[in-house]
């Protein structure tokens, strides 16, 4: 099997296409193209990881407290969301959830309250200050993350994040169908 050939002339090569095209010499017949999308992402994945953790340092923000109270701005006035449903949105333990609300309300960023509903059930709340705290961040946040896509094209931003929703809805379907 010949190596790759790209459609044009001036396609750059990077590391992940070297990777490739040695499999391919090596192992003739041998599958390859996932190399090609999985460890782009996967370095890609690497990188966005290390520079979420340094933007959140910097913001003075860890991403446990982040996640808490983007879940609770997403979520609308009166910004309140049950705590089971808080464990559900962060795919994380309930457990978990009730150590970053407790974290958060010394903190003085969230509130918990009785449910009206059944008396039984926690109602997590932004105060004030949490509210404050994640507009900042998320401008921030999104802002710095904007500057990370500069070198696609918006149309070219937009299909790569059609495309990576369809993967990311078969992989998500395919983990919840093993055993």
């Amino acid at each position: 099997m010949a190596e790759r050939t790209h459609e044009s002339e001036t396609a750059s090569t990077d590391v992940v296409d070297a990777i490739q095209d040695a499999w391919i010499r090596e192992r003739p017949g041998t599958p390859v193209s996932s190399i090609g999308v999985i460890t782009r992402i996967w370095r890609i994945a690497k990188l966005l990881d290390e520079d979420r953790r340094e933007t959140m340092l910097r913001l003075g923000m860890d991403a446990a407290t982040r996640d808490l109270l983007s879940t609770l701005r997403r979520a609308g006035p009166p910004y309140r969301v049950p705590a089971g449903e808080l464990a559900r949105r962060g795919l994380v333990s309930p457990g978990a959830i009730s150590q970053r609300v407790a974290r958060a309300e010394r903190d003085g960023l969230v509130r918990r309250a009785r449910s009206a509903d059944d008396g039984r059930g926690v109602l997590v709340e932004l105060t004030d200050t949490g509210h404050a705290l994640i507009e900042r961040t998320v401008d921030e946040l999104l802002t710095h993350e904007e500057t990370l896509l500069a070198s696609l094209a918006p149309e070219q931003s937009e299909q790569l994040s059609d495309l990576l929703r369809i993967l990311l809805a078969d992989l998500s379907a395919r983990a919840d169908h093993t055993p």
